[in-house]
């Protein structure tokens, strides 16, 4: 088990060395490859960068303690996302090209030509603070299958990880980022269909799993227990929230930085087709593996969910194909932390300091330092990783998907306006986690919407006044 995890890491790591010598040694290269990746490596890239360590920690043991209402989450998180794609992600690409800038900020500051260094500012100390607890919770995630598997301390799986993540982002940057995602995209796949095979066939095929399942109390309900209305109304509430979760990867720089390399607008169509084929899949296996886990683990709230899925796999595979799953379960958060830290490392260099800095070596230092911040917030973190995620999904899409809707519709908000609607976005969506209304609806729901009611109502203020 041992020495087939270290071999995927390894691959990985070879991989991710391999980018530097098609590296330019320009910060467009490292912040963005230069435009010039293809759609497959586009998609497989951003759908490994979404469905993080989140996915195989986070929502297994998500699905493992709430059941088949759990599968909301699924579609109302797919179908967001893909509303968003529809009139978004073209746009990003184009803007991105005209303005000529490198950074999701940038790209955002910039979009009709015009200057706006302030927000770019504003932009870049917002997505520095979200994402650097997002990196950490994969950390987090890392940390917590290691420890399950091999016995390792807690903190080693967060050390290992950040010590992978900045050696490869250190030799080629996104680019490194990119071909490490798609491999590990394949991995991730691969790991969760293996563990779903084995669980269903030792159940004795499908139809005895679901058997096992209907005879939870209260497994098999379309809506989790504990919503604040009851029946239909709390239920659609719930879907809406996840369908607004979804609709918020627009907000997430991390993600949409992987379009904005793509060689060609033309080609986004085939890069989305590659996203959602491998997004659908494996969203569905992995809630079919949560539900599974609650039969074959009974013992609920005696350890923690978000281990079910490693402690399933040591009961039931090999230990060669336990190692697959750990590098799956590994893969899938680094995929994630790389595009994390290299982001907040944009964010610094080129977003947050007055003077941009153009020196690629800088710019390396700087990603590795950011690994480091990071790796801090993951040993001294005491949260789940599906409420660090979340929170951080939730306040990243708050600030900046109201003005990146409003910015691909063609409108030209003021500097002042963008500024007021950003900050009042994520204000909204981290009080209202703070007062715990998120049972009551996803916080990025109120959080968006917050911010598209400025740029209403600036226009109406500005005609009175």
């Amino acid at each position: 088990m041992t020495y087939s995890f270290i071999g995927f890491l390894l691959c990985f790591t070879g991989i991710g060395l391999a980018s530097a010598w098609y590296s330019r040694g320009t910060k467009e290269d490292y912040y963005l490859a230069s435009g010039n990746i293809r759609p497959w490596l586009v998609g497989l890239s951003a759908v490994a960068t979404n469905n993080s360590g989140y996915m195989f920690i986070g929502v297994i043991g998500y699905t493992y303690a709430t059941g088949l209402a759990s599968i909301w989450l699924m579609i109302g998180w797919i179908a967001g996302d893909f509303l968003a794609s529809l009139y978004v992600h073209k746009r990003l690409r184009q803007a991105t090209e005209k303005s000529g800038e490198i950074s999701y900020a940038g790209v955002l500051s910039q979009w009709h030509g015009q200057e706006a260094p302030a927000l770019q500012r504003v932009i870049g100390v917002i997505s520095l603070l979200f994402l650097l607890t997002y990196a950490a919770a994969q950390m987090v995630a890392g940390g917590k299958a290691l420890h399950v598997l091999l016995d390792w301390p807690l903190w080693s799986g967060s050390v290992a990880g950040a010590v992978l993540v900045s050696l490869y982002c250190f030799a080629g940057g996104i680019r490194a980022s990119i071909w490490t995602d798609a491999a590990q995209s394949i991995v991730m796949i691969v790991a969760m269909a293996t563990l779903l095979i084995v669980a269903v066939a030792n159940l004795g095929g499908t139809s005895n799993a679901i058997e096992q399942m209907q005879s939870v109390d209260g497994f098999m309900d379309w809506f989790p227990k504990g919503l604040v209305f009851s029946g239909w109304v709390g239920g659609g509430l719930f879907i809406v929230s996840w369908l607004f979760a979804g609709f918020s990867v627009i907000g997430q720089p991390h993600i949409m930085v992987r379009f904005m390399t793509l060689n060609n607008a033309g080609n986004m169509r085939q890069a989305k087709l590659w996203y959602y084929f491998w997004f659908i899949t494996f969203y569905a296996m992995a809630t079919g593996v949560g539900m599974l886990a609650r039969i074959y683990l009974s013992d609920v709230g005696l350890f923690d969910a978000e281990l079910a899925l490693p402690i399933m796999a040591q009961q039931l595979l090999p230990p060669i194909l336990v190692g697959l799953i750990l590098a799956g379960i590994f893969a899938a958060a680094m995929s994630t932390a790389d595009s994390l830290v290299l982001s907040c490392s944009a964010a610094i260099t080129h977003d947050i300091l007055p003077h941009k800095i153009e020196r690629t070596w800088v710019l390396k230092l700087t990603t590795v330092f950011i690994t480091g911040l990071a790796l801090l917030l993951a040993l001294s973190n005491n949260q789940s990783v599906f409420n660090m995620v979340i929170m951080a999904w939730s306040g990243l899409a708050s600030a900046f998907a109201p003005l990146l809707i409003m910015l691909c519709l063609g409108k030209k908000p003021s500097q002042t306006t963008s500024i007021i609607a950003v900050v009042l976005g994520f204000s909204v969506a981290l009080l209202w986690r703070y007062a715990g209304l998120q049972a009551l609806v996803y916080e990025g729901l109120p959080g968006i919407i917050a911010g598209l009611t400025v740029f209403f109502v600036s226009p109406i203020v500005r005609r009175k006044a």
